[in-house]
């Protein structure tokens, strides 16, 4: 069969690089052509657009950038009619993929989304739409079944997170660095963020409580894109901070705790297995819309996932050097907050990985649904 798939980004293109293999294996003359990146073309489709030339993010940017947007739909489009794929599978960027879904479902072909937008956060209203024009979605967090179901009367597949085989694979691999590690100062791991603006708001609070910790090292995890030079002037005080690119995972393996910015990240290294402190802090305009905008009761993945509060979050005027240092030495010191907290970790990944592997489940389904 033919598969057309579409990812706009990074997470998008390591989650399709693991469908592809799966959809490989299940179906041995699978054609796959693909919107993504190198992990999806190296999983054997044939690479359309790097997401690279896609990932405009923020309105301003949006708005900046509209022509080219426009146009790579215009190109999509053509590309699926003179493909003629037997599926289009859609791997979340929503702004982009449910326009292509609505196309595409009125030019006949079968939709598959997978990984869902986050409508329980925010735009709800794009749900009314998704079910007119997608035929079967295939979710990763356990509340959207449930979510979809009630609110929305579509039964959607919940088939698990697949991060949950990414890290798995990793820490597997990585077993023998794992038991020969010995660090001279156990590690604190900084995860600020990915944006110049986040991080410029983020990183100066997380880098001072290092002076109340010496006894422990401080390891910032550089943001992809973005230069050593950005990072020279907030670290420059302070000597028991460095930091690392490209080796997130790696870093979340050898730390004792960590300080993460809101997102996926806090779901990466909870599935580690570190003890987290999340953080979140923007301008206070852009708090105040946002907080009348996204109606969750949580701003970590973790506790959204598990509905309650598993790891502390220290939310704008909470964030602070004081609140997050008094957070950190209660993770460090507390063999009881260690343990209650890998009792809640382990609760969590059997939630996202039930009934098997995330990435097997969602080819099988998107297999069947066109035979």
């Amino acid at each position: 069969m033919k598969y057309y798939i579409i990812s706009g980004e990074a997470s998008g293109d390591l989650h399709g690089s693991n469908l592809i293999k799966q959809l490989r294996l299940i179906d041995e003359s699978a054609d796959i052509r693909c919107w993504g990146g190198n992990l999806m073309e190296s999983a054997g489709a044939t690479l359309v657009k790097h997401y690279r030339e896609l990932a405009f993010m923020g309105f301003i940017e949006v708005v900046k950038n509209l022509p080219a947007i426009l146009k790579n739909i215009s190109f999509c489009k053509s590309d699926i009619a003179s493909y003629k794929p037997d599926v289009i599978v859609l791997i979340d960027y929503p702004g982009f993929n449910l326009r292509i879904a609505e196309w595409g479902k009125k030019q006949g072909y079968k939709i598959v989304y997978y990984i869902s937008p986050q409508v329980w956060a925010w735009k709800e209203n794009r749900v009314k739409k998704m079910k007119q024009c997608i035929d079967k979605m295939l979710v990763i967090l356990p509340f959207e079944r449930e979510y979809f179901k009630s609110k929305w009367q579509w039964d959607v597949e919940y088939v698990g997170h697949p991060l949950v085989e990414v890290i798995e694979n990793y820490i597997s691999s990585h077993q023998t660095e794992i038991e020969k590690r010995n660090n001279s100062l156990p590690i604190v791991a900084l995860l600020p963020g990915s944006r110049k603006q986040e991080i410029e708001k983020k990183l100066p609070v997380m880098l001072a409580v290092s002076t109340g910790f010496p006894d422990y090292q401080f390891v910032v995890a550089k943001a992809p894109g973005l230069d050593d030079s950005f990072y020279e002037s907030f670290l420059a005080p302070y000597s028991n901070v460095s930091v690392v690119s490209n080796e997130t995972y790696n870093l979340l393996l050898k730390s004792k705790a960590a300080l993460v910015t809101s997102g996926t990240a806090t779901l990466e290294t909870a599935l580690f297995g570190i003890p987290e402190v999340v953080c979140y802090k923007g301008s206070n305009i852009s708090y105040q819309i946002g907080k009348r905008l996204i109606k969750i009761k949580f701003i970590c993945l973790v506790n959204l996932i598990m509905d309650r509060l598993v790891v502390k979050e220290l939310i704008q005027d909470q964030m602070t050097t004081e609140n997050l240092s008094i957070e950190l030495s209660q993770l460090l010191t507390s063999i009881e907050n260690r343990q209650k907290l890998k009792e809640d970790y382990s609760a969590l990944k059997s939630l996202l990985s039930e009934g098997g592997n995330a990435s097997v489940k969602a080819a099988k389904s998107i297999v069947s649904c066109t035979t």
